[in-house]
């Protein structure tokens, strides 16, 4: 049975997981890493011991994927994939102003159109897959980050949209949208109980989420138990959306 609970599927593939440093991309590292997978993840820093607690065993690629140069350097790198994770993105506290707002984009929209274009050859030649990290953004407005809304609704129809194109390739394209995990990117929210509590309210589930949570999510959908599904999303979110 090539399911999922079958970690077997993952032995000896390849994986790129941009961002892999911490949080989500780190869980993900480290999922991959205990099926056998090779790993090789993105961050920003000089060095992966720039990071605290970085996953170990990984290949690291330093690049500030908001460049083309360096998402050119690190598709240079990869001589075969069999995954790509695509979850490196940020947000700016001054997204009204034009040139941050492009900058986000950049970073969130455009990065990963670029890579994906430069990295399909090689997953095309494995039948492999896609796997986007998009935002409960895709899906609704932050008004506070407007790029930040912009690039990960248009990473929604960027998975739709490859997800069509490269499905005669074998290759598979999806979305994950995660609502709010327990990540260094929420650690002001969460540090705060009045904030806190007031975001619990509107969360069925009345607890955040893990990285690892969203973690298993990429790797099912990464998996030949998803192998009839592409071009689709999955709000990970504790019921937020329900409401």
């Amino acid at each position: 049975m090539n399911g999922l609970n079958n970690g077997s599927w993952a032995r000896g593939k390849s994986a790129l997981v941009t961002g892999g440093t911490q949080g989500i991309g780190k869980a993900v590292a480290e999922q991959f890493l205990a099926l056998g997978a090779k790993v090789t993840i993105t961050g920003t820093r000089t060095r992966v011991e720039c990071y605290d607690e970085p996953p170990e065993g990984v290949t690291y690629i330093q690049a500030d994927l908001t460049w083309p140069e360096a998402r050119a350097e690190v598709a240079a790198h990869i001589e075969n994939l069999d995954v790509l994770v695509n979850n490196a993105g940020r947000s700016s506290a001054n997204e009204y102003e034009q040139e941050e707002f492009e900058h986000v984009i950049d970073s969130n929209l455009n990065a990963v159109m670029d890579l994906s274009v430069r990295l399909h050859p090689l997953l095309k030649a494995t039948k492999g897959s896609i796997v986007n990290v998009g935002s409960l953004a895709s899906f609704l407005a932050l008004k506070e980050v407007p790029a930040y809304t912009a690039s990960k609704a248009g990473l929604l129809g960027l998975t739709r949209a490859l997800g069509d194109k490269w499905a005669p390739d074998g290759v598979r394209v999806n979305l994950v949208a995660p609502g709010f995990i327990a990540t260094r990117m929420t650690e002001g929210v969460r540090t705060n109980p009045e904030r806190e509590k007031k975001l619990m309210r509107a969360i069925p589930m009345q607890r955040w989420g893990e990285p690892d949570e969203i973690a298993s999510a990429i790797l099912f959908l990464a998996s030949p138990a998803a192998s009839y599904i592409t071009g689709q999303s999955l709000a990970i979110d504790g019921g937020l959306m329900l409401r």
